[in-house]
């Protein structure tokens, strides 16, 4: 069953390792990985975002591989996961696009591997009943070392950061966007 859930990858803005405001370079696997999660796990639509135009036709040369090239007929499993993927050139856009697909009550929630403004911050309980109510809501993960700065202040909520048993604390976002869609909207009776 798909849930009214978006989910945006960002490649700009974000940080560097220094706290710079960049752009990051798309890479192969966030798209399948990430697609993949996004297709077992009901969302509607995966959104890329990246200003740059040779990482937009890299990234649109991927996905008509598997859509409707020679992958769609080797591995339409893939097709069907990668068919989920629009681009972007702007987080601006994404937003827009997505409250015309759901003009009541989008909610826009960050994700990010440290805390944040505790007054913006629900759990992953409140989020689930949330999209099991069929409320709307755009989940943001960032690339490189996260969102920047700015994309907080536009933002309806943020949920806590994922974390393990030390302070390490620096998965792939691969993996972050795989466990926080297993919490806000994996099945609960098979464990």
């Amino acid at each position: 069953m798909k849930l009214r859930l978006d989910i945006v990858l960002v490649h700009a803005p974000v940080v560097n390792r220094n706290g710079e405001i960049i752009g990051s370079a798309v890479t192969n696997l966030d798209i399948h990985d990430i697609a993949r999660a996004c297709r077992s796990f009901g969302v509607d639509t995966y959104w890329l975002v990246t200003p740059f135009a040779e990482q937009q036709e890299l990234s649109r040369k991927i996905i008509g591989h598997w859509c409707e090239g020679y992958g769609a007929q080797a591995n339409p499993d893939r097709g069907q996961a990668l068919s989920l993927v629009r681009i972007a050139d702007s987080l601006g856009e994404v937003i827009d696009k997505v409250r015309d697909k759901w003009p009541e009550g989008l909610k826009v929630v960050a994700t990010c591997a440290r805390e944040r403004d505790r007054d913006k911050t629900t759990s992953y309980a409140v989020m689930r009943r949330e999209l099991e109510e069929q409320e709307a809501a755009l989940l943001l993960f960032g690339t490189a070392w996260g969102l920047a700065p700015e994309v907080f202040d536009h933002v309806d909520a943020i949920l806590p950061p994922i974390a393990g048993r030390g302070k390490y604390n620096h998965l792939s976002v691969r993996s972050a966007v795989s466990i926080i869609l297993d919490r806000l909207a994996g099945r609960r009776d098979c464990c």
